[in-house]
Protein backbone atom coordinates (compact mmCIF):
# COMPACT_ATOMS: atom_id res chain seq x y z
CA UNK A 1 0.00 0.00 0.00
CA UNK A 2 1.61 3.31 -1.07
CA UNK A 3 2.37 5.72 1.76
CA UNK A 4 0.69 9.12 1.45
CA UNK A 5 4.10 10.78 2.04
CA UNK A 6 5.77 9.08 -0.94
CA UNK A 7 4.97 11.90 -3.39
CA UNK A 8 6.83 14.26 -1.04
CA UNK A 9 9.83 11.91 -1.06
CA UNK A 10 9.88 12.01 -4.86
CA UNK A 11 9.49 15.80 -4.79
CA UNK A 12 12.48 16.06 -2.43
CA UNK A 13 14.57 13.86 -4.70
CA UNK A 14 13.76 15.97 -7.75
CA UNK A 15 14.58 19.14 -5.79
CA UNK A 16 17.80 17.99 -4.11
CA UNK A 17 19.28 15.50 -6.61
CA UNK A 18 20.01 17.59 -9.69
CA UNK A 19 22.81 17.96 -12.25
CA UNK A 20 25.53 20.45 -11.32
CA UNK A 21 28.54 21.65 -13.31
CA UNK A 22 31.45 22.54 -11.04
CA UNK A 23 31.73 23.01 -7.31
CA UNK A 24 28.42 24.45 -6.18
CA UNK A 25 29.79 27.31 -4.04
CA UNK A 26 31.60 29.21 -6.84
CA UNK A 27 28.79 28.13 -9.16
CA UNK A 28 26.27 29.76 -6.79
CA UNK A 29 28.26 32.99 -7.14
CA UNK A 30 28.31 32.56 -10.93
CA UNK A 31 24.54 32.07 -10.88
CA UNK A 32 23.94 35.21 -8.84
CA UNK A 33 26.34 37.05 -11.16
CA UNK A 34 24.43 35.87 -14.24
CA UNK A 35 21.17 37.17 -12.76
CA UNK A 36 22.82 40.50 -11.89
CA UNK A 37 24.19 40.79 -15.43
CA UNK A 38 20.77 40.09 -16.92
CA UNK A 39 19.33 42.85 -14.74
CA UNK A 40 22.10 45.27 -15.80
CA UNK A 41 21.39 44.68 -19.47
CA UNK A 42 24.57 46.32 -20.83
CA UNK A 43 28.33 45.78 -20.95
CA UNK A 44 29.72 45.13 -17.44
CA UNK A 45 32.60 47.25 -16.17
CA UNK A 46 32.99 46.33 -12.51
CA UNK A 47 31.77 43.49 -10.29
CA UNK A 48 31.42 43.50 -6.52
CA UNK A 49 30.82 40.20 -4.69
CA UNK A 50 29.87 39.72 -1.04
CA UNK A 51 29.61 36.17 0.30
CA UNK A 52 29.21 34.41 3.62
CA UNK A 53 32.35 33.07 5.28
CA UNK A 54 31.29 29.49 4.63
CA UNK A 55 30.70 30.17 0.96
CA UNK A 56 34.11 31.84 0.68
CA UNK A 57 35.74 28.88 2.41
CA UNK A 58 34.28 26.48 -0.15
CA UNK A 59 35.15 28.61 -3.17
CA UNK A 60 38.73 29.72 -2.64
CA UNK A 61 40.64 26.70 -3.89
CA UNK A 62 38.42 24.85 -6.34
CA UNK A 63 38.56 24.90 -10.13
CA UNK A 64 35.87 26.86 -11.97
CA UNK A 65 34.69 24.92 -15.06
CA UNK A 66 35.92 26.19 -18.40
CA UNK A 67 38.42 28.68 -16.94
CA UNK A 68 41.47 26.76 -15.76
CA UNK A 69 41.37 29.06 -12.71
CA UNK A 70 40.17 29.00 -9.11
CA UNK A 71 38.36 31.47 -6.88
CA UNK A 72 35.19 33.43 -6.40
CA UNK A 73 36.44 36.32 -8.51
CA UNK A 74 36.76 34.31 -11.72
CA UNK A 75 33.45 32.56 -10.96
CA UNK A 76 31.71 35.93 -10.74
CA UNK A 77 33.42 37.25 -13.86
CA UNK A 78 32.49 34.34 -16.11
CA UNK A 79 29.02 34.23 -14.57
CA UNK A 80 28.52 37.82 -15.68
CA UNK A 81 30.08 37.37 -19.12
CA UNK A 82 28.92 33.88 -20.11
CA UNK A 83 26.54 32.52 -17.51
CA UNK A 84 23.03 31.38 -18.38
CA UNK A 85 20.86 32.15 -15.35
CA UNK A 86 18.06 29.85 -16.49
CA UNK A 87 20.34 26.80 -16.24
CA UNK A 88 20.67 26.85 -12.44
CA UNK A 89 23.66 24.82 -11.20
CA UNK A 90 24.72 24.33 -14.84
CA UNK A 91 24.98 28.10 -15.28
CA UNK A 92 28.44 27.81 -16.92
CA UNK A 93 27.58 24.99 -19.31
CA UNK A 94 27.67 27.27 -22.39
CA UNK A 95 30.78 29.25 -21.40
CA UNK A 96 33.08 29.86 -24.38
CA UNK A 97 36.91 30.10 -24.30
CA UNK A 98 36.59 33.75 -25.35
CA UNK A 99 34.30 34.53 -22.43
CA UNK A 100 36.62 32.70 -20.04
CA UNK A 101 39.58 34.74 -21.29
CA UNK A 102 37.60 37.98 -20.93
CA UNK A 103 36.74 36.96 -17.37
CA UNK A 104 40.39 36.35 -16.55
CA UNK A 105 41.26 39.82 -17.91
CA UNK A 106 38.57 41.42 -15.73
CA UNK A 107 40.08 39.75 -12.68
CA UNK A 108 43.66 40.63 -13.63
CA UNK A 109 42.71 44.27 -14.27
CA UNK A 110 41.15 44.59 -10.81
CA UNK A 111 37.54 44.91 -11.94
CA UNK A 112 36.24 42.15 -9.64
CA UNK A 113 36.19 42.64 -5.86
CA UNK A 114 35.26 39.90 -3.38
CA UNK A 115 34.51 40.42 0.31
CA UNK A 116 32.74 38.79 3.26
CA UNK A 117 29.13 39.73 4.03
CA UNK A 118 29.19 40.10 7.79
CA UNK A 119 26.18 38.75 9.68
CA UNK A 120 24.80 36.94 6.65
CA UNK A 121 23.22 33.47 6.55
CA UNK A 122 25.66 30.55 6.26
CA UNK A 123 24.94 30.33 2.53
CA UNK A 124 24.82 33.81 1.02
CA UNK A 125 26.00 35.51 -2.17
CA UNK A 126 25.36 39.06 -3.32
CA UNK A 127 26.66 40.26 -6.69
CA UNK A 128 26.49 43.86 -7.95
CA UNK A 129 27.49 44.62 -11.56
CA UNK A 130 28.19 48.14 -12.80
CA UNK A 131 28.23 49.32 -16.41
CA UNK A 132 27.04 52.22 -18.57
CA UNK A 133 26.06 54.22 -15.53
CA UNK A 134 23.70 51.50 -14.32
CA UNK A 135 23.81 48.71 -11.75
CA UNK A 136 22.39 45.21 -11.58
CA UNK A 137 22.23 43.32 -8.30
CA UNK A 138 21.23 39.79 -7.32
CA UNK A 139 21.09 38.10 -3.92
CA UNK A 140 21.13 34.36 -3.24
CA UNK A 141 20.70 32.78 0.18
CA UNK A 142 20.05 29.53 2.11
CA UNK A 143 20.19 27.31 -0.99
CA UNK A 144 22.61 27.26 -3.93
CA UNK A 145 19.97 28.26 -6.49
CA UNK A 146 17.67 30.30 -4.25
CA UNK A 147 17.73 33.79 -5.77
CA UNK A 148 15.73 36.00 -3.40
CA UNK A 149 16.22 39.47 -4.88
CA UNK A 150 17.10 41.08 -8.23
CA UNK A 151 17.45 44.84 -8.73
CA UNK A 152 18.35 47.33 -11.46
CA UNK A 153 19.49 50.78 -10.33
CA UNK A 154 17.99 50.05 -6.92
CA UNK A 155 14.58 49.20 -8.33
CA UNK A 156 13.33 45.76 -7.35
CA UNK A 157 12.67 43.51 -10.35
CA UNK A 158 12.13 40.33 -8.33
CA UNK A 159 11.83 39.55 -4.63
CA UNK A 160 11.23 36.36 -2.73
CA UNK A 161 12.20 37.16 0.83
CA UNK A 162 11.97 34.28 3.29
CA UNK A 163 9.24 34.60 5.85
CA UNK A 164 10.19 34.51 9.53
CA UNK A 165 9.95 31.03 10.97
CA UNK A 166 9.80 29.36 7.55
CA UNK A 167 12.64 26.97 8.30
CA UNK A 168 11.28 25.93 11.68
CA UNK A 169 7.87 25.25 10.21
CA UNK A 170 9.47 23.11 7.52
CA UNK A 171 11.42 21.21 10.17
CA UNK A 172 8.23 20.40 12.11
CA UNK A 173 6.68 18.98 8.94
CA UNK A 174 9.79 17.08 7.79
CA UNK A 175 8.59 13.77 6.30
CA UNK A 176 11.79 11.73 6.34
CA UNK A 177 13.08 9.21 8.85
CA UNK A 178 15.39 6.25 8.27
CA UNK A 179 12.48 3.83 8.71
CA UNK A 180 10.30 5.78 6.25
CA UNK A 181 13.13 6.01 3.73
CA UNK A 182 13.72 2.26 3.93
CA UNK A 183 10.03 1.54 3.44
CA UNK A 184 9.94 3.79 0.37
CA UNK A 185 13.18 2.42 -1.10
CA UNK A 186 12.02 -1.17 -0.80
CA UNK A 187 8.32 -0.84 -1.63
CA UNK A 188 7.83 2.04 -4.07
CA UNK A 189 7.02 0.95 -7.65
CA UNK A 190 10.22 0.72 -9.68
CA UNK A 191 8.82 2.91 -12.45
CA UNK A 192 8.32 5.76 -9.97
CA UNK A 193 11.96 5.73 -8.80
CA UNK A 194 13.87 4.60 -11.90
CA UNK A 195 14.83 8.24 -12.62
CA UNK A 196 17.53 7.93 -9.93
CA UNK A 197 19.55 5.76 -12.32
CA UNK A 198 20.51 8.99 -14.10
CA UNK A 199 22.70 9.73 -11.06
CA UNK A 200 24.62 6.52 -11.73
CA UNK A 201 25.03 7.38 -15.42
CA UNK A 202 26.25 10.95 -14.89
CA UNK A 203 28.56 10.27 -11.96
CA UNK A 204 30.08 7.11 -13.45
CA UNK A 205 30.93 9.08 -16.61
CA UNK A 206 32.82 11.67 -14.54
CA UNK A 207 34.55 8.91 -12.55
CA UNK A 208 35.81 7.30 -15.76
CA UNK A 209 37.00 10.72 -16.97
CA UNK A 210 38.86 11.16 -13.68
CA UNK A 211 40.60 7.83 -14.22
CA UNK A 212 41.47 8.60 -17.83
CA UNK A 213 43.14 12.01 -17.37
CA UNK A 214 45.27 13.90 -14.86
CA UNK A 215 42.88 15.90 -12.65
CA UNK A 216 43.63 17.42 -9.26
CA UNK A 217 45.52 15.17 -6.88
CA UNK A 218 44.74 12.13 -9.05
CA UNK A 219 43.62 10.15 -6.01
CA UNK A 220 41.46 7.74 -8.00
CA UNK A 221 43.99 7.47 -10.82
CA UNK A 222 46.77 6.71 -8.33
CA UNK A 223 44.71 3.95 -6.73
CA UNK A 224 44.09 2.51 -10.19
CA UNK A 225 47.83 2.61 -10.93
CA UNK A 226 48.65 0.87 -7.66
CA UNK A 227 46.15 -1.88 -8.47
CA UNK A 228 47.92 -2.40 -11.79
CA UNK A 229 51.26 -2.60 -9.94
CA UNK A 230 49.72 -5.17 -7.56
CA UNK A 231 50.35 -2.84 -4.61
CA UNK A 232 46.61 -2.69 -3.85
CA UNK A 233 43.96 -5.35 -4.27
CA UNK A 234 41.22 -5.03 -6.86
CA UNK A 235 38.42 -5.79 -4.39
CA UNK A 236 35.03 -4.14 -4.25
CA UNK A 237 36.02 -1.73 -1.46
CA UNK A 238 38.96 -0.45 -3.47
CA UNK A 239 36.75 -0.14 -6.55
CA UNK A 240 34.26 1.94 -4.56
CA UNK A 241 36.98 4.24 -3.23
CA UNK A 242 38.70 4.50 -6.63
CA UNK A 243 35.60 5.45 -8.60
CA UNK A 244 34.35 7.94 -6.02
CA UNK A 245 37.73 9.63 -5.63
CA UNK A 246 38.27 9.78 -9.40
CA UNK A 247 34.95 11.56 -9.90
CA UNK A 248 35.85 14.01 -7.15
CA UNK A 249 39.31 14.56 -8.68
CA UNK A 250 37.78 15.59 -11.99
CA UNK A 251 34.98 17.68 -10.52
CA UNK A 252 37.14 19.66 -8.10
CA UNK A 253 39.60 20.42 -10.89
CA UNK A 254 36.83 22.02 -12.97
CA UNK A 255 35.95 19.33 -15.51
CA UNK A 256 33.32 20.49 -18.01
CA UNK A 257 30.99 17.59 -17.24
CA UNK A 258 27.96 17.72 -14.92
CA UNK A 259 27.60 15.44 -11.91
CA UNK A 260 24.41 14.55 -10.10
CA UNK A 261 24.50 16.52 -6.87
CA UNK A 262 22.79 15.96 -3.53
CA UNK A 263 21.62 18.75 -1.21
CA UNK A 264 23.51 21.34 -3.23
CA UNK A 265 26.82 19.45 -3.29
CA UNK A 266 28.35 17.62 -6.24
CA UNK A 267 30.85 15.77 -4.07
CA UNK A 268 28.04 14.55 -1.84
CA UNK A 269 26.08 13.45 -4.90
CA UNK A 270 29.13 11.54 -6.15
CA UNK A 271 29.68 9.96 -2.72
CA UNK A 272 26.02 8.97 -2.42
CA UNK A 273 26.23 7.30 -5.82
CA UNK A 274 29.55 5.74 -6.79
CA UNK A 275 30.12 3.34 -3.85
CA UNK A 276 26.65 1.92 -4.47
CA UNK A 277 27.38 1.65 -8.20
CA UNK A 278 30.68 -0.14 -7.47
CA UNK A 279 28.96 -2.77 -5.32
CA UNK A 280 26.19 -3.18 -7.89
CA UNK A 281 28.87 -3.83 -10.54
CA UNK A 282 30.63 -6.53 -8.55
CA UNK A 283 27.41 -8.11 -7.28
CA UNK A 284 25.94 -7.98 -10.81
CA UNK A 285 22.81 -6.32 -9.45
CA UNK A 286 20.06 -5.35 -11.89
CA UNK A 287 18.74 -1.85 -12.51
CA UNK A 288 15.91 -2.21 -10.00
CA UNK A 289 18.18 -3.29 -7.14
CA UNK A 290 20.59 -0.47 -7.98
CA UNK A 291 17.78 2.09 -8.15
CA UNK A 292 16.37 1.06 -4.76
CA UNK A 293 19.82 1.21 -3.15
CA UNK A 294 20.45 4.65 -4.68
CA UNK A 295 17.10 5.87 -3.36
CA UNK A 296 18.09 4.68 0.12
CA UNK A 297 21.43 6.44 -0.20
CA UNK A 298 20.28 9.76 -1.63
CA UNK A 299 17.29 10.18 0.69
CA UNK A 300 19.41 9.28 3.73
CA UNK A 301 21.88 11.99 2.74
CA UNK A 302 19.08 14.52 2.23
CA UNK A 303 17.75 13.58 5.68
CA UNK A 304 21.13 14.02 7.34
CA UNK A 305 21.90 17.30 5.57
CA UNK A 306 18.49 18.68 6.52
CA UNK A 307 19.50 18.36 10.16
CA UNK A 308 23.11 19.45 9.68
CA UNK A 309 22.62 22.29 7.20
CA UNK A 310 24.00 22.78 3.71
CA UNK A 311 27.27 24.33 4.87
CA UNK A 312 28.94 23.49 8.15
CA UNK A 313 32.26 22.72 9.84
CA UNK A 314 31.53 19.01 9.38
CA UNK A 315 32.69 17.49 6.09
CA UNK A 316 29.62 16.60 4.03
CA UNK A 317 31.37 13.51 2.67
CA UNK A 318 30.84 11.83 6.04
CA UNK A 319 27.06 12.18 5.72
CA UNK A 320 27.08 11.08 2.08
CA UNK A 321 29.33 8.07 2.71
CA UNK A 322 27.13 7.05 5.63
CA UNK A 323 24.19 7.23 3.24
CA UNK A 324 25.91 5.22 0.50
CA UNK A 325 26.83 2.59 3.10
CA UNK A 326 23.10 2.18 3.78
CA UNK A 327 22.56 1.61 0.06
CA UNK A 328 25.36 -0.96 0.05
CA UNK A 329 23.67 -2.80 2.92
CA UNK A 330 20.54 -3.12 0.79
CA UNK A 331 22.54 -4.57 -2.11
CA UNK A 332 24.09 -7.07 0.31
CA UNK A 333 20.62 -8.21 1.40
CA UNK A 334 20.50 -6.35 4.69
CA UNK A 335 17.45 -4.68 6.15
CA UNK A 336 16.55 -1.85 8.49
CA UNK A 337 18.37 -3.40 11.46
CA UNK A 338 21.64 -3.52 9.52
CA UNK A 339 21.10 0.00 8.19
CA UNK A 340 20.67 1.30 11.74
CA UNK A 341 23.92 -0.40 12.77
CA UNK A 342 25.71 1.07 9.76
CA UNK A 343 24.70 4.61 10.69
CA UNK A 344 25.76 4.10 14.31
CA UNK A 345 29.09 2.71 13.14
CA UNK A 346 29.72 5.73 10.94
CA UNK A 347 28.76 8.22 13.66
CA UNK A 348 31.08 6.38 16.02
CA UNK A 349 33.93 6.47 13.51
CA UNK A 350 34.34 9.60 11.35
CA UNK A 351 31.93 12.07 12.96
CA UNK A 352 34.57 14.76 13.51
CA UNK A 353 36.06 15.17 10.02
CA UNK A 354 36.29 18.93 9.41
CA UNK A 355 35.43 20.83 6.27
CA UNK A 356 38.34 23.11 5.40
CA UNK A 357 36.93 24.30 2.11
CA UNK A 358 36.32 22.85 -1.33
CA UNK A 359 39.57 21.93 -3.11
CA UNK A 360 41.29 19.15 -4.99
CA UNK A 361 42.21 17.56 -1.64
CA UNK A 362 38.52 16.79 -1.08
CA UNK A 363 39.08 13.64 -3.15
CA UNK A 364 41.20 12.27 -0.29
CA UNK A 365 38.48 12.98 2.26
CA UNK A 366 35.93 11.36 -0.01
CA UNK A 367 38.18 8.29 -0.32
CA UNK A 368 38.63 8.06 3.47
CA UNK A 369 34.92 8.46 4.14
CA UNK A 370 33.93 5.86 1.55
CA UNK A 371 36.38 3.36 3.01
CA UNK A 372 34.90 3.97 6.45
CA UNK A 373 31.40 3.59 5.04
CA UNK A 374 32.14 0.21 3.48
CA UNK A 375 33.75 -0.96 6.73
CA UNK A 376 30.70 0.21 8.68
CA UNK A 377 28.36 -1.66 6.33
CA UNK A 378 30.40 -4.87 6.53
CA UNK A 379 30.47 -4.76 10.32
CA UNK A 380 26.73 -4.15 10.40
CA UNK A 381 26.09 -7.12 8.12
CA UNK A 382 28.04 -9.27 10.58
CA UNK A 383 25.90 -8.04 13.48
CA UNK A 384 28.38 -5.53 14.88
CA UNK A 385 27.37 -2.00 15.81
CA UNK A 386 28.60 0.82 18.06
CA UNK A 387 26.25 1.21 21.05
CA UNK A 388 24.93 4.21 22.98
CA UNK A 389 27.56 3.67 25.68
CA UNK A 390 30.17 4.97 23.24
CA UNK A 391 30.62 8.66 22.44
CA UNK A 392 27.78 10.53 20.73
CA UNK A 393 26.10 7.37 19.44
CA UNK A 394 22.51 6.59 20.44
CA UNK A 395 20.55 3.37 19.90
CA UNK A 396 17.63 5.45 18.61
CA UNK A 397 18.83 6.13 15.07
CA UNK A 398 17.05 9.47 14.66
CA UNK A 399 18.59 10.72 17.90
CA UNK A 400 21.95 9.45 16.69
CA UNK A 401 21.66 11.56 13.54
CA UNK A 402 20.48 14.52 15.64
CA UNK A 403 23.58 14.16 17.85
CA UNK A 404 25.81 14.22 14.77
CA UNK A 405 24.04 17.37 13.53
CA UNK A 406 24.42 19.01 16.93
CA UNK A 407 28.13 18.28 16.89
CA UNK A 408 28.47 19.78 13.41
CA UNK A 409 26.29 22.85 13.99
CA UNK A 410 26.94 23.79 17.62
CA UNK A 411 30.02 21.92 18.75
CA UNK A 412 32.17 22.79 15.73
CA UNK A 413 31.10 26.41 15.24
CA UNK A 414 34.38 27.71 16.69
CA UNK A 415 36.34 25.26 14.57
CA UNK A 416 34.60 26.68 11.51
CA UNK A 417 35.68 30.21 12.42
CA UNK A 418 39.29 29.13 13.04
CA UNK A 419 39.45 27.27 9.73
CA UNK A 420 38.16 30.34 7.87
CA UNK A 421 40.63 32.65 9.68
CA UNK A 422 43.53 30.38 8.71
CA UNK A 423 42.39 30.18 5.09
CA UNK A 424 41.78 33.92 4.68
CA UNK A 425 45.18 34.70 6.23
CA UNK A 426 46.83 32.67 3.46
CA UNK A 427 45.12 34.52 0.61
Amino acid sequence: MPNTQWPRFIELLHKEVVPALGCTEPVAVALAAAHAADALGCKPENIKVLVSGNLLKNGMGVGVPGTGSTGMNIAAAVGVLGGKATRGLEVLAELTPEQAEAGRRMVEDGHVQVGIAEGSPLLYAEVTVEGGGHTGRAVLEHEHTNIVRIERDGNVLFSREQAAGENSAEAEDWPLSIAAIYEFATQAPFESISFILEAARLNEAVALEGLAREYGLQVGRTIDGNIRKHLMSDDVTTLAVKLTAAASDARMDGVMMPVMSNSGSGNQGITCTMPVVAFAMRLESGDEALARALIMSHLTSIHGKHRLGRLSALCGATIASMASACGIVMLLGGGLEQIDRTIRNMVGNVAGMICDGAKTGCAMKVASAVGAGVQSAMLAMDGMGVTRSEGIVEDDIEQCIANLARLGCDGMAQADRVVLDIMVAKS
